[in-house]
């Protein structure tokens, strides 16, 4: 049974790559997904950057079919899973991806390492904002129900 929890983190990680991609790979010309790997390739990263982005457009219409089996929801324990899945997204992406397989960083160069090391501390500020914000939600919505009832 699909719960708000499993589609806000879906939906939060899905929603956390396309901001990466946008703001950092599109717009600031940072972080292009294979660039550790290909750093002069410009084509094969563009591919990259693209199979990363349908990658975050399934993971967003994943979280919302799990989101319609979950109904009803909380807007607000969504909202926090959504952005807890973000920070999650940060996480992950920031270890597997910057330190441990080295594909690339954030932002290549003198103070690599410190971009990274905010990348990941964005990502547990995120999933403990979120994780607040989705508790504060549940018991909100726990609240409003009992007296619908």
């Amino acid at each position: 049974m699909a719960t708000t929890r499993s589609a806000g983190l879906v939906l939060g990680l899905g929603i956390g790559g396309f901001v990466d991609g946008i703001v950092l790979h599109q717009l600031l010309g940072w972080h292009h997904m294979l660039s550790g790997w290909y750093p002069d390739d410009e084509h094969v990263n563009m591919l990259g950057d693209g199979f990363f982005h349908l990658l975050c457009l399934l993971l967003v219409l994943g979280g919302i079919a799990l989101l319609v089996r979950a109904a009803p929801v909380s807007g607000r324990a969504l909202t926090g899973w959504i952005i807890a899945g973000w920070g999650l997204f940060n996480l992950v992406e920031g270890l597997v991806d910057h330190q441990i397989l080295g594909v690339h960083h954030v932002k290549h160069g003198p103070g690599q390492f410190l971009y990274d090391m905010a990348f990941l501390a964005s990502g547990v500020v995120l999933m403990a904002v979120g994780y607040l914000l989705a508790r504060s939600g549940h018991r909100a919505g726990d609240a409003s129900r009992a007296r619908v009832r």
